[in-house]
Formats: C-alpha cells, structure tokens, sequence
C-alpha cells in the first residue's frame, strides 16, 4: 500500500515584477526657454504663450516639487523674462531659478 506523503511548511509569497511601468516619468526639473523670437518651451516641448499657464498648471498640479527654471535668449530684454515668471508664479510655481551658463554646466555633470 502507498500512502501519499503530506507537506507541511511555510507559505512563501515571491515578490511580482511590477506588471505596468509608469507611462510619463516626470522629469526632475521643469525648465521653460525663452527665445528672442518669442518662442517658448517647456523642457523642450514648444508651448504658446496663450497656453503657457494651463501648461504649468497641469504640469505642477500633482508635484509636490514646485520648483521651475528660466533660460532666457541671450538677446532677451530682462521684461519677457520677468512676464514668464509672473505667468509662472500665477500657475502656482513657489520657487523660479534663473538658468545660467554655469547652472547647465552643474545640471549636465549631475
């Protein structure tokens, strides 16, 4: 006569690859570019000024990093600057840094 051998022991749960990958990463930081033709981007993404609140609006919705950068054309008189950040403080935008030459530098080694 065979009896069936019974198993005894610990429950074992392996942990699951993750089945869905965040499908927009945000990234680190928000950079919107000026250029002396009037053009604006937002991390490289071409905005008009007409939208260019909504935009900051859905971006920093759900961030808890309020935090944004200008890189203004060299060419650029300082009050196009200053109307893209007053546009980024309306959007809700509690902290702007103003990108230099050495900023980039720094961003680019990180």
């Amino acid at each position: 006569m065979i009896i069936p051998h019974k198993q005894s022991g610990l429950t074992v749960e392996l942990p699951q690859p993750a089945t869905e990958l965040p499908a927009d990463p945000q990234p680190t930081a928000i950079v919107i570019e000026v250029f002396a033709d009037g053009a604006l981007r937002i991390n490289q993404e071409a905005v008009e000024w007409d939208g260019l609140r909504g935009r900051l609006e859905r971006i920093f919705g759900a961030r808890a990093n309020r935090t944004a950068f200008v890189r203004g054309d060299g060419a650029l008189e300082f009050q196009v600057v200053a109307k893209v950040i007053d546009v980024m403080r309306a959007a809700g935008v509690s902290s702007v840094g103003l990108m230099t030459p050495g900023l980039e530098k720094l961003a680019e080694t990180d």
